[in-house]
């Protein structure tokens, strides 16, 4: 898939992990949990989606991004990744600590966390749209001018 096109589903998956965290959020407003099935469909929704978007990232943008051969190119991808390994997890262990049961038990601490959490997540997104992507569509304009593919493992210069 064509980088421009691969940054527009990007861009789309931000979107609709926003979506969803705004509903979930939104369910942290009642003083009492809502329905269980409601909050575990909206959190298992996330949660793929988030899973989705982070192997596009770490599977195709990340290396286009760093087989560019620009070295603040290759630095700024480099310190997304160190960075986004983190929120991965710290997203894993907050999904795996908060069972049905847990935030039944536990209303308010769960919502405390979903919205520290989630409060990440959007800082991420805000930072890679304002950061990272413009790099990304600037290595696809470079290569469009220079009438180069851009493919996974390919380089601006190939």
């Amino acid at each position: 898939m064509a980088l421009s096109r691969e940054m527009q589903r990007l861009r789309a998956e931000h979107a609709a992990l926003v979506a969803l965290s705004r509903i979930i959020l939104a369910m942290t407003e009642a003083r009492h949990p809502p329905p269980a099935s409601e909050l575990t469909s909206a959190r298992g929704a996330l949660r793929e989606a988030l899973v989705r978007h982070l192997k596009c990232e770490d599977w195709i943008l990340y290396p286009r991004l760093m087989a560019s051969g620009d070295p603040g190119l290759m630095r700024t991808t480099r310190a997304f990744e160190l960075e986004m390994g983190n929120l991965s997890a710290d997203y894993v262990a907050y999904d795996e600590m908060w069972s049905g049961a847990r935030v039944a038990a536990d209303w308010p601490g769960f919502c405390r966390e979903t919205r520290r959490i989630f409060e990440q997540l959007a800082m991420r997104i805000e930072r890679e749209e304002r950061e990272l992507y413009p790099l990304a569509d600037t290595l696809h304009s470079a290569a469009a001018a220079l009438d180069l593919p851009v493919r996974a493992g390919s380089t601006i210069s190939s």
